[in-house]
């Protein structure tokens, strides 16, 4: 069963990451969901799939009250981020959820009509969650044409979607943060090598991600990479091939 675990706490201000399941069926790529708390306010980050929808519910369950959560923001449009949507709707039905403008007439196909979505420009916007402000981060082309990230200035805490994304076998598998960077790159790089089609938007997030202050950096599959690792990461990131060119041979 997934689990929800608080990574950062100052007061009435929190994140909590709803951890990876080892108990699902394998047949689903495993995800991270991440919660921020702002004084009885709350966002749900990616929420997930319909599949897992009764397990993150029950996760988050267990530390708030859910009728807490009062906007979702999905990074892009796949189903492992926000299939789900109809069912948190069906929960709470005047949920909001940010992103980019470009899914507004994909993403309704999982729920939700005019009136749930705050559409994102390509340039990115200021948010508030209560009195918290948070930014939603371009990060177009990696992989999703129309792509945010979320940025916590005062925690310091990016929520990267796939950027950083990794999945360890079973027999490697890791707690919340990485404890080994040279190991984890190592699940990260077949990953990124593929997903990450655009050099010029790779090195464009690298350098937004470099000039900002990221104590944490929380991808939506995998381990959370902290502290050094973090610009360990960036650097690894922008020196990476990736897109078409690792298909020729």
């Amino acid at each position: 069963m997934k689990k929800c675990e608080f990574i950062y706490a100052d007061g009435g201000h929190k994140w909590a990451m709803v951890a990876r399941d080892p108990a699902r069926p394998n047949y689903l790529i495993d995800t991270n969901e991440y919660l921020v708390i702002n004084n009885g306010r709350a966002l749900l980050t990616d929420p997930g799939g319909v599949e897992i929808f009764a397990a993150v519910f029950s996760a988050i369950s267990q530390e708030i009250d859910p009728n807490q959560i009062e906007a979702l923001f999905a990074s892009h449009q796949d189903p492992d981020i926000i299939s789900s949507l109809a069912l948190w709707l069906q929960f709470k039905p005047e949920l909001r959820c940010y992103l980019s403008k470009l899914w507004d007439s994909f993403v309704p196909h999982f729920g939700g009509d005019d009136q749930t979505f705050i559409k994102l420009d390509d340039g990115g916007a200021d948010l508030h969650l209560g009195n918290l402000p948070l930014t939603a981060v371009p990060a177009h082309f990696l992989h999703s044409s129309g792509n945010f990230h979320l940025y916590d200035p005062k925690a310091k805490i990016l929520f990267s979607g796939d950027v950083g994304a990794a999945i360890a076998p079973e027999a490697h598998d890791e707690g919340l943060f990485v404890t080994d960077f040279d190991r984890h790159i190592g699940y990260a790089a077949g990953f990124h090598r593929r997903w990450m089609g655009s050099k010029e938007a790779k090195l464009d997030w690298c350098e937004r991600a470099a000039a900002m202050e990221i104590d944490m950096l929380c991808p939506q599959h995998g381990a959370v990479y902290q502290g050094a690792d973090v610009a360990r990461f960036i650097n690894w990131f922008a020196e990476l091939e990736t897109g078409f060119s690792t298909l020729r041979t």
